[in-house]
């Protein structure tokens, strides 16, 4: 099978090189969900674990991370993640300087570019509100010089610069079409921030939380359930849910100012799911009502009723509940997750396996060996390596004793692949599956039993013959084909700010390793 390779042609792979960055294309950075890391805990599980955990077990492909520590940027390599590093605000002032832009590139971006998906450097937090006049006024010429810092090093292209803003920057917010930045701050420090973003081909990126505009009356309305909205006398528009409202507020202050061109994105929003009694709606259904409504809502391409017929990219916050984190009840119960990993309510972005096996924990597989080393407290240890002729042989000597353990994987079959560590997995898991799980029947060198689906690594489809999305086959194949042929993969160097789509593939040819 691993002849039939070498007869793809060149051209073949052009061709296929070229849909797949059609395909990187159309997908965009837009509407996708991200979520917003923060480690203010001391009872969180570590970044690599997390980052593993992100990948395989979810659907998100963005995160947003409140500094740039290496840890967590090796944590993220090799697994395509899109994620976003924050410069802290006490560093702002410092950035002015082209030296210190230089320095601060250099020891925290550019030692992970090959290997991290780096996508955007967020330039402090939330930093208008602070009303720290140092601040403020480094802000702008801050994200310049940072700029000016990333053309030096070729950079640019690859990762853009932005910085998020709570609504504490409006003086005015209602009607959404009446809404205003705060005066003085809109022509001395947003006005030219605008005209950087816009430059760039950055987004203006905000943090609304309808949880916080909300009280009693205006519950389901934040939550985005059934209410009777708001009109706005203006526009003639009406409003079904809160953060529709807020984000258009932006919009027109924005229009204001002439920059109703740019892109807004959601830096922040959430829903705690517990709280103080004073507060109302804090509880689980609330929170998994708020953020899975948020997120059918902004991919759903509805838009809002002043920027109709758009999706927003959306970082929910946050990842996990963080229990050092000082204030109310609230501010540490906006996890998705609690620190064993397990969710705190269902929102639909645990991938389909996983979510499966959050009620079957038992489910055993056997699984082809691969020759690249792996955490064993993440995956099973699979660390003697098999060579491709073990693993042939496996295949032939199963395709001859039951060709149920072989038909999907022959040409034209739900599962082909010409791979032989693909169409190993398959054909051994479908033995052990198909004999009752007994080892002794299938008990190959080559293979280890193991409690991960192999759907979710190996193989792309399940022992039952059906096909699994969890990783992209396409992407996939033309990796393979690139090491073939010995050329050059596109996407260790790509520009491409939707090589989050590239997640599968990193992910894949690192446990499953070379073919040569």
């Amino acid at each position: 099978m691993e002849k039939a390779m070498a007869t793809f042609s060149a051209s073949t792979v052009t061709t296929i090189l070229l849909l797949a960055a059609s395909t990187l294309y159309i997908q965009g950075v837009e509407g996708s969900i991200g979520v917003n890391y923060g480690t203010v805990a001391n009872n969180l599980p570590p970044p690599a674990q997390v980052a593993h955990f992100l990948l395989e077990s979810t659907i998100v492909n963005r995160v947003r991370l409140f500094d740039a520590s290496t840890e967590m940027l090796r944590a993220f390599a090799h697994t395509g993640i899109a994620v976003t590093v924050t410069v802290t605000n006490d560093q702002i002032p410092h950035l002015t300087n082209i030296g210190f832009a230089q320095e601060w590139l250099k020891s925290n971006v550019q030692p992970h570019v090959r290997t991290t998906n780096i996508v955007r450097i967020l330039v402090g937090n939330e930093v208008i509100s602070t009303a720290n006049k140092l601040l403020i006024a480094s802000l702008v010429p801050a994200m310049q010089t940072l700029h000016a810092a990333l053309v030096g090093a070729s950079l640019d292209r690859r990762i853009k610069i932005s910085t998020p803003h709570s609504l504490g920057i409006l003086s005015s917010s209602s009607p959404p079409s009446g809404g205003k930045f705060r005066q003085g701050y809109d022509t001395h420090v947003l006005k030219p921030l605008l005209s950087f973003l816009r430059a760039t081909n950055s987004p203006f990126m905000i943090n609304p939380y309808p949880f916080f505009g909300s009280s009693p009356e205006t519950l389901d309305y934040a939550l985005f359930r059934t209410s009777s909205g708001v009109f706005d006398e203006n526009t003639n528009l009406s409003y079904t849910n809160m953060l529709d409202a807020q984000l258009d507020a932006v919009f027109s202050a924005m229009k204001l100012l002439g920059f109703s061109d740019i892109e807004i994105a959601i830096s922040e929003t959430g829903w705690p799911s517990l709280g103080d009694s004073s507060q109302v709606g804090v509880d689980a259904e609330s929170a998994a009502q708020y953020n899975r409504n948020l997120m059918q809502h902004v991919t759903s391409g509805a838009g809002t009723p002043l920027m109709p017929n758009r999706t927003f990219e959306t970082y929910i916050f946050a990842l996990f509940n963080e229990d050092l984190k000082p204030g109310p009840t609230c501010e540490r119960n906006f996890g998705l997750f609690l620190p064993d990993m397990t969710p705190v309510y269902d929102i639909g972005i645990l991938r389909s396996t996983v979510a499966a096996a959050n009620k079957f924990h038992h489910a055993t597989y056997i699984s082809a060996k691969s020759s690249i080393p792996t955490n064993p407290s993440l995956v099973p240890s699979d660390c003697t390596g098999a060579d491709l002729e073990a693993l042939q042989r496996n295949i032939d000597h199963l395709c001859g004793l039951e060709m149920q353990y072989c038909t999907p994987i022959q040409e034209a079959g739900e599962c082909f692949l010409p791979m032989v560590r693909v169409h190993a997995a398959f054909s051994m898991n479908a033995c052990y599956q198909g004999t009752g799980k007994n080892d002794f029947d299938c008990d190959f060198e080559t293979g280890e039993i193991s409690n991960v689906d192999p759907s979710m690594s190996l193989s792309f489809c399940t022992h039952d013959n059906t096909p699994t999305q969890a990783h992209t086959p396409l992407l996939f194949l033309i990796e393979t084909l690139l090491q073939e042929f010995a050329i050059s993969s596109p996407f260790q160097a790509a520009s491409i700010e939707g090589i989050g789509a590239c997640s599968g593939l990193f992910a894949m040819k690192k446990r499953i390793g070379s073919e040569d």
